[in-house]
Order: C-alpha cells, then structure tokens, then sequence
C-alpha cells in the first residue's frame, strides 16, 4: 500500500491538487468556516472529483500535528524525488521555495538542515558536489526521515545552477551578516531560494555575486553568527510564515 503523507494549509494542498490530483486521496475540512477562501477552495477540490470529508478542529489538529492548519487537511501519496535540477525545475511547485547549502561539510548539519527544510514545506535542497557533506549515516540519522520527503540535489557549478534557477523565475536570495536588507522585511512569498553559507565561511564570492539580492538576520546578542541550521530554519519559517497568513 502506497505511503500517505498529511499536508495541510489552503496554499499547500491547492498547489498538489493542481500539480497533481490523483496523488490525494482524501480532504479533511472544517464544515464551520463558509467564508469565500474555503467556499473557493472547496470548489477547486470538488472539480478534481477528490473526496471532502467534514472534520472538527482536534481531530484536522492531530493529523496535521499543528493547529496552524486554516481548516484544511488532506492525505496524499508521496511524490517521485527529483534527482537532478532538470527534473527539480519540471515538476516545481510554485511558488518555489528552495533551500540552497554553500560548502556545508558536517553531516550533522546537513541532517539538521534536511529536517528543518522538510518541517518548512521546502521543494528542495541543492549543494554543490565539492566540498559538501553527503546522505551518509550521519546525516540519515539527524534528518529523521526527511531524506525521504525532500530531494538533495548536488551540482557540479553551483554559480550556474543558481543562475538556471533565476531563468526560471525563481529570486536567490543569499544571507550574509553585513547585508543591509533584514530578513524581516523581505518578500519570501513569491518563488525564492535562500542561500546559506558555512559558518566559518559563509557563502563563496562567487555565489554571493550571483544573488539576486542579499539579507541579513537580526541579531540582539554578542554572538556573531548562528548554526547553520538554525539560520536556515530562521529563514524558512519566516518564509512559511508569509506564505501561510490567513
């Protein structure tokens, strides 16, 4: 039997029903809410013929493992993983989020990125084939099952990568401490790819001056610098945050 995975969130669930609507096998709801984005997106799930089931708040909020849910919960089959950057680009949900790693050599960190990245709805995470950690043990272990849910993708040029990204519409953003621009007053709804470096290092020249635009994340402490994990997942719920506002 088929691996059914819980999404859950209007933005979510509507983008799997128009990317690919057979994968879902059932929608949860919440028959309290008639205002016009459920009275819409019920509409959608109906016109896909997929199955709406009424639901009450704790049962949507155990599925989901969060009360952050809008309403909606729905069970779907898991996806194909991309393999590689052509694949990644034909089959993207839009809009894009993409987490992309500079020379992040620790598997721990790397497992820890990978959990964080699936805990945010991240489509996938791309690294350069050089200097990086790869899925050994290691990194299986700390990512806690989210090698099986989102691709790593590893390149050969990370600079030309990130410039096929930006063809195809997507805005690659880089995190550097000196940038000017906050992270908290960045768009990150639209299709976006954010770039985090090594903590020693940061992220290379040459991928800093292939970003589209650069920020930086606050920091209120005498501290210089966050894991790299943490700042990833800094920037990515920020990101989920923007893009799951009701």
């Amino acid at each position: 039997m088929a691996h059914l995975k819980v999404l859950y969130g209007f933005h979510t669930i509507t983008t799997r029903l128009r990317h690919s609507p057979l994968s879902i096998k059932e929608i949860l709801y919440d028959p309290t809410r008639r205002d016009r984005r459920m009275q819409n997106f019920l509409h959608t799930a109906k016109s896909y013929s997929v199955r709406l089931i009424s639901a009450d708040n704790m049962r949507m909020s155990g599925l989901a493992g969060t009360k952050q849910h809008q309403g909606v919960v729905a069970r779907a089959m898991d996806l194909p993983l991309a393999k590689n950057l052509d694949e990644l680009l034909k089959t993207l949900l839009e809009p894009a989020l993409l987490l992309i790693l500079d020379r992040i050599t620790d598997p721990n960190n790397l497992g820890a990125c990978l959990r964080v990245a699936d805990a945010a709805g991240v489509q996938a995470v791309i690294a350069p084939r050089d200097h990086t950690a790869g899925l050994n043990p290691i990194t299986l272990k700390v990512a806690s099952g989210a090698t099986e849910t989102v691709p790593y993708i590893m390149v050969t040029n990370l600079a030309r990568s990130l410039r096929e990204l930006k063809e195809a519409g997507i805005w690659v953003i880089g995190t550097v401490t000196n940038a000017q621009r906050s992270l908290y007053a960045t768009p990150l709804d639209g299709p976006v790819a954010l770039v985090m470096g090594s903590e020693g290092g940061g992220i290379r020249r040459l991928t800093r001056e292939t970003c589209d635009d650069l920020i930086h994340i606050p920091m209120m402490g005498s501290v210089d610098c966050l894991n790299v994990s943490v700042a990833s997942g800094v920037c990515l719920f920020e990101a989920l945050r923007q893009r799951t506002k009701h």
